[in-house]
């Protein structure tokens, strides 16, 4: 199964713990025996997790009947709105950064010791 759906046991075993997906029956011969969907439903999270969906999140999806797209839907747009978030919060940071090595460069802190040093260890101000 783990090599089926491209992860390693361990993966297999978490999701059981946390009942993403279902215990196997008890093996008679040594070998569990799978659900023929379940390499398509860990398809199914890791594509989610590559998404930004947290596992609270797939268990949501996969709760939902497959005609129930107004629900997935909701779920899906509210992570859309959470990762423009993330990515305004990164392009800010990113150019904060760039503002720090500039001065860096140019040494106009107006201090002793690097502007990026400088800066880090002043009082910040929350936009």
């Amino acid at each position: 199964l783990a090599e089926a759906a491209g992860v390693n046991v361990e993966t297999i075993r978490y999701y059981q713990r946390i009942e993403l997906i279902d215990e196997p029956v008890k093996p008679t011969q040594g070998y569990r025996r799978y659900p023929a969907d379940t390499v398509e439903r860990i398809r199914f999270i890791k594509r989610a997790q590559e998404l930004g969906f947290t596992l609270n999140e797939i268990t949501d999806l996969l709760s939902l009947n497959e005609r129930d797209c107004d629900d997935a839907r909701t779920i899906a747009e509210h992570k859309q709105e959470v990762i423009q978030q993330r990515i305004d919060d990164l392009g800010a940071m990113q150019r904060e950064l760039s503002r720090l090595i500039r001065a860096c460069k140019k040494n106009v802190s107006g201090e002793d010791r690097c502007a990026i040093i400088a800066t880090l260890t002043k009082p910040h101000k929350r936009t």
